[in-house]
């Protein structure tokens, strides 16, 4: 079984990323921390929950020896929603599950909190990077648990892709009324929120 876990936007820098997000939705954002085997930094807000995650990549890491996760070694232009992660309590039998690509599991440490993490090799996961990421949370310390809740919540998430069929069925294991995927031309992503300042949505 999968359960959605938090969402992930993409930017070139973290501060434009976190800058983007504040705007969007109105509130601000906690801090993160740095994830060296990935050379990566972020932010995070309370979803209730689940969260959402800033992420870019830290200018002040040294560069690893394998792609970064969430494609973001390719990543150009303005901050945008790109990924969404799932957890499971047994990533192993996830990933003999999940479709080719998903990645390779890997143990993962930011502080206290412990995971294992899905990496694919390429660092694109499937059907055009709209296939979830896979964690699976190591002991009982979770962000969601721990950020300042501001009172946003995910209504809504839409994946778009021209398989649509076929990425269904990838998601046999997951059920969450909040996720959706319709064909389209273009692959995509689109988040729609409740925020004390009314619907906001992220694309």
């Amino acid at each position: 079984m999968l359960a959605l876990d938090h969402l992930a936007v993409s930017a070139a820098s973290l501060e434009e990323g976190a800058a983007w997000v504040e705007q969007a939705l109105g509130v601000p954002l906690a801090g993160g921390g740095k994830h060296p085997h990935m050379g990566t930094h972020n932010r995070l807000l309370s979803l209730g929950d689940l969260y959402l995650e800033v992420i870019a990549i830290d200018p002040a890491a040294p560069k690893p020896g394998h792609p970064r996760w969430f494609d973001l070694d390719r990543f150009r232009g303005p901050p945008r929603l790109t990924n969404w992660i799932c957890r499971t309590d047994d990533l192993d039998a996830a990933l003999a599950k999940a479709p080719p690509g998903t990645g390779t599991a890997t143990e993962l440490q930011r502080g206290d909190y412990r995971w294992r993490f899905a990496v694919p090799a390429s660092g694109r996961l499937p059907f055009d990077g709209c296939h979830p990421a896979l964690i699976q949370w190591q002991g009982d310390l979770h962000p969601a648990r721990t950020l300042r809740d501001h009172g946003i919540r995910l209504t809504g998430l839409e994946i778009t892709h021209p398989e649509a069929d076929a990425l269904r069925a990838a998601l046999a294991g997951l059920s969450d009324p909040r996720v959706v995927v319709e064909r389209g031309p273009c692959p995509g992503l689109r988040a729609t929120f409740s925020t004390p300042h009314g619907p906001r949505v992220l694309t």
